[in-house]
């Protein structure tokens, strides 16, 4: 049986390749946080090392991490994501 062709399929293989794209920077930010936040941070308090002030666990945790999300977000979202139109192609109003 032969898969027919309709509209709504490949905006469909875009939508689900872009949430593909999503999952997998929601999961490299939660790796990056968890590494740094718990890596750095479990040392004792006296060998904590200082970034403009703050502990470097969350310098690079939270505040470099949210850095580093938004440009990757931006490259992504401008390199990788299509424009897909809402409305179906090639039908008129019945």
């Amino acid at each position: 049986m032969k898969k027919q062709n309709h509209p709504l399929d490949k905006r469909f293989e875009i939508a689900h390749r872009e949430a593909l794209i999503g999952v997998i920077l929601v999961i490299f930010n939660f790796i990056w946080w968890y590494g740094f936040a718990y890596g750095l941070g479990s040392k004792k308090v006296e060998d904590y090392t200082y970034v403009l002030g703050l502990p470097a666990w969350f310098f690079y945790s939270c505040i470099a991490g949210f850095v580093l999300m938004v440009i990757i977000v931006i490259f992504t979202v401008k390199y990788l994501f299509k424009d897909v139109p809402f409305e179906e192609e090639g039908g008129g109003s019945k």
